[in-house]
C-alpha cells in the first residue's frame, strides 16, 4: 500500500467521523428546547455558558454546522473518486461514489443521529464545547452567513419558529405519561388547566336554587346561626329578594362582633360590598380577578341582571384539581351505579360529564346539565316517570323537588334492546 492510498484512506476516515460528529450535535442542538437547557445548566453550572448561550441565536449556531457537513462530505466524494479513478479506472468511480453514498449515509448521518435523539441531554451537553469551537473559525462563520444571506435574497421572508397548538401539548402530555415521564395525576392537572380557559363561570357555580342566602333585615346573631348550621364561612345577603342582592357577611366577623356583645344589631350593619360577574365570564380571567382581589365568593348575574348563582374561589380551584370536600359537604353524589349497566345521575351532572361516564354523543346546546337536557327536550316542567332518548342512552326523571330534577335513572340503549330480546 502505498503512502498516497493510506493518506486517502485515512482522510476518508476523519472525514467521515468529523461528518458524524456534527450531525449529532446539529440534531441535539435543533431537538433541545431552551427551557431544558435552563434545567441542564442547573444541574451542571460549569456547563451554563456552553450550551444556554448556544441556543440564544439557533440559527447562527447552526449555519456552520450546516456548512461543515456539506464540506465533510464533498471531501470524502471526491477523495474516493481520486482513489478509484487512479488505481481501478473510470469505470468503477460510479460505483465507489455510490458504495461512498452508503456508507456516509449509515455512519455520518443515520448512526450519530439516532443516537442524539435516544440520548438528547447527552448529546447536547457533549456537543456545546465541541460546537463553540467549530464556531470560533472566522472563515466558516464568514462562509456560513454569507450564503445565507443568498438563500434569504432567494428566498426573502423572516424564518417563523414552530408553534405548538393547545391539542399538540396535551397530546404531549399524554405521551409523557404512558413514557412513565410525568405521573398521571400530573397530566390529569395539565390538561384541567387547558380546560379551565374554555370553561365559564356558569359551568361552576351554585345555581340560584341551591344558593343560602340571609336577609339583610335579620340580626348578627341569627345570621351567625344560620351560617353554622349549613357549615359556611360567608353568606350573601338579600334585600327585598335574591335578585337583590346587597352585601356578603363573613362569619369571622359576625362572630367578632357576637362576642363584643352585638349579636342583636341587623346584619347589614357588617356587610362587605358584593362583587357580580356575568355568567358567561371565563373562569380562568375570574380565578386571577379573585387573586388579585382578595375575594372568595362573587355573584354571578345573568343577561338580565338577575341572580343567576353564585361562585367561590373553591369552586374554580375545584375545576383544577378536583373536588375539594370538607367537614361540612353533604352533597348529594352526581353518580350512583346500579346493577345491570344503569345509574342513578343528579340533574345538574354537567352534559359532557355524563359523555364521558356512558361514551355517548349528546350535542351540546343551551343547556350545561342533564336537567337542562331533559328540560329543552321536553319543552315543559317534566313529571316523574318521563323520559326522553339522547346520545344513545335513556334519561328517565326519578326525582323532582319543586320544579328541579333532582334524580334521572340512566339507562343505555342497547341494553333495553338486549333485555327485551
Amino acid at each position: 500500500m502505498t503512502g498516497g492510498l493510506l493518506l486517502g484512506i485515512v482522510t476518508v476516515a476523519l472525514v467521515t467521523l468529523f461528518a458524524a460528529l456534527v450531525a449529532a450535535a446539529e440534531t441535539a442542538l435543533t431537538r433541545i428546547s431552551h427551557a431544558r437547557a435552563e434545567s441542564l445548566a442547573a444541574e451542571d453550572p460549569d456547563g451554563r455558558s456552553a450550551l444556554a448561550d448556544l441556543l440564544t441565536d439557533r440559527e447562527g449556531t447552526l449555519a456552520p454546522l450546516l456548512l461543515l457537513r456539506v464540506v465533510f462530505h464533498l471531501i470524502a466524494a471526491a477523495v474516493v473518486t481520486v482513489i478509484v479513478f487512479d488505481r481501478v479506472g473510470p469505470g468503477w468511480v460510479a460505483l465507489a461514489v455510490a458504495a461512498e453514498v452508503i456508507v456516509l449515509y449509515v455512519f455520518a448521518e443515520a448512526m450519530p443521529r439516532t443516537w442524539a435523539l435516544q440520548n438528547p441531554d447527552v448529546a447536547a451537553r457533549r456537543a456545546a464545547p465541541i460546537v463553540r469551537i467549530v464556531l470560533v473559525i472566522a472563515p466558516l462563520r464568514w462562509a456560513s452567513r454569507l450564503l445565507n444571506g443568498i438563500s434569504n435574497v432567494l428566498l426573502p421572508g423572516p424564518a417563523r419558529p414552530p408553534v405548538i397548538t393547545e391539542d399538540e401539548l396535551i397530546a404531549l402530555t399524554g405521551a409523557a405519561a404512558a413514557g412513565a415521564s410525568i405521573e398521571d395525576e400530573e397530566r390529569e392537572l395539565i390538561e384541567s388547566v387547558f380546560a379551565l380557559g374554555d370553561t365559564i363561570v356558569r359551568e361552576v357555580m351554585v345555581p340560584r336554587t341551591d344558593m343560602i342566602t340571609a336577609d339583610a333585615a335579620s340580626t348578627i346573631t341569627e345570621v351567625l346561626d344560620l351560617a353554622i348550621e349549613k357549615g359556611l364561612s360567608r353568606l350573601p345577603v338579600c334585600g327585598t329578594g335574591i335578585d337583590d342582592i346587597v352585601g356578603v357577611c363573613l362569619v369571622k366577623d359576625l362572630t367578632r362582633s357576637e362576642r363584643a356583645g352585638k349579636g342583636d344589631r341587623p346584619a347589614r350593619s357588617l356587610m362587605r360590598r358584593p362583587r357580580f360577574v356575568p355568567e358567561t365570564k371565563h373562569a380562568d380571567a375570574l380565578l386571577r380577578e379573585m387573586q388579585a382581589g382578595r375575594h372568595h365568593l362573587a355573584v354571578v348575574v345573568d343577561e338580565y341582571g338577575g341572580t343567576a348563582g353564585l361562585v367561590t374561589l373553591e369552586d374554580v380551584v375545584e375545576e383544577l384539581v378536583g373536588e375539594i370536600v370538607d367537614e361540612y359537604d353533604v352533597e348529594e353524589p352526581l353518580v350512583e351505579p346500579l346493577a345491570g349497566g344503569e345509574a342513578l345521575v343528579h340533574g345538574r351532572m354537567p352534559v359532557d360529564q355524563l359523555n364521558a361516564l356512558v361514551a355517548s354523543q349528546i350535542e351540546e346546546g343551551d343547556w350545561d346539565t342533564v336537567g337542562g337536557l331533559i328540560f329543552n327536550t321536553l319543552g315543559h316542567v317534566p313529571s316523574v316517570g318521563e323520559w326522553i332518548e339522547e346520545g344513545g342512552v335513556r334519561l328517565r326523571v326519578e326525582r323532582m323537588e319543586g320544579r328541579r330534577i333532582t334524580r334521572v335513572r340512566l339507562t343505555p340503549v342497547d341494553h333495553e334492546v338486549a333485555a327485551d330480546g
